[in-house]
């Protein structure tokens, strides 16, 4: 190779590795989200246009609970996807799924809400009680070992039933369950419909961050197009801040035309309940690390996960620049 040769080549090597707008242009992306509240903010993703500005395609993968979107995503059929804490840190124990922002925190969407004719006003009253409740989702993770703990529940003094989010409110009018653990806009569904009451909501222990997950695969072949697919996201909360109608709209157009009847002013009131703020807050961290040390105390991890490779809060900051 000659110096001319050479010269030529380190400059294709050199500009390889710096930002290069078009190659995000390029990028498609499986997007993994849930159908319940926590998921909205990404289904709204998916029709605002923000993504397709950034020069982005998407497919989107709509599952009933975000532990679902987590074991796709371990089972690489999905490359990104939102959930909680502790079934992140499971995603990631089991296939090195790594957070690239917190895109919202939904504890006030999460209720224990038990059929209203029971009359039950505390956790220690569900003793006895057949609990609806989706196995596997950080929901229930956080009920089972930390929130019926305190009450001085132990996993034999309830009965689990196992099901999904979704289905829990006709259980409930059906009175083959006596309490739920669900999420918005269930739970305002319930209430509204005269079927249960609320025990307590789980702001009051955890404000429970959502984080953006994705595969390792797709940061390393696309980190240009994750830092394009983040400046979406910040255009959303935007949205979501400046422009709630437009948002409130084209998420309740979802819900009825799967055939859910409520009223706007019911339903506003699930959306209220989130809020989207994509970052990385810099208590995070610390969150994590408690979530982290209940899965480990309770042998759902082998080890505490090494944040510098499971939190990439580098992305964000890139699209923030």
């Amino acid at each position: 190779m000659n110096r001319r040769e050479f010269l030529a080549a380190s400059g294709a090597a050199a500009l390889s590795s710096v930002w290069h707008p078009a190659r995000a242009q390029t990028a498609s992306v499986k997007q993994g989200y849930q159908t319940n509240m926590w998921g909205m903010p990404t289904y709204y993703l998916l029709r605002s246009g923000a993504l397709e500005k950034q020069g982005i395609k998407a497919e989107e993968f709509a599952v009933p609970s975000g532990n679902i979107t987590m074991q796709q995503m371990v089972g690489r059929q999905v490359d990104l996807g939102t959930y909680a804490g502790p079934s992140f840190i499971l995603g990631h124990a089991r296939g090195q799924l790594v957070a690239i922002a917190q895109i919202e925190e939904v504890g006030k969407t999460v209720r224990v809400m038990a059929r209203k004719e029971l009359n039950l006003k505390r956790i220690e009253d569900l003793r006895g009680k057949k609990i609806a409740n989706q196995t596997g989702s950080s929901i229930a993770q956080v009920f089972v070992d930390q929130i019926a703990p305190r009450a001085g529940l132990k996993k034999t003094d309830w009965q689990e039933v196992r099901m999904n989010v979704n289905d829990m409110v006709a259980a409930m009018a059906a009175k083959t369950v006596d309490a739920m653990i669900n999420v918005e806009p269930y739970n305002v569904i319930a209430e509204a419909d005269g079927i249960a009451t609320t025990i307590m909501n789980y702001w009051d222990v955890d404000r429970m961050p959502v984080f953006m997950a994705a595969t390792p695969e797709f940061i390393e072949k696309n980190p240009n197009a994750v830092v394009s697919y983040l400046k979406a996201w910040l255009a959303v909360a935007d949205d979501f801040k400046n422009n709630k109608k437009k948002v409130s709209d084209t998420i309740y157009g979802f819900y009825t035309s799967k055939g859910y009847k409520m009223s706007p002013e019911t339903f506003a009131k699930a959306v209220d309940a989130i809020d989207v703020n994509p970052g990385f807050p810099s208590k995070v961290r610390d969150y994590m690390q408690e979530q982290a040390q209940v899965l480990l105390r309770e042998k759902k991890i082998k080890e505490i996960p090494d944040w510098s490779k499971a939190l990439r809060p580098d992305f964000m900051q890139k699209a923030r620049a």
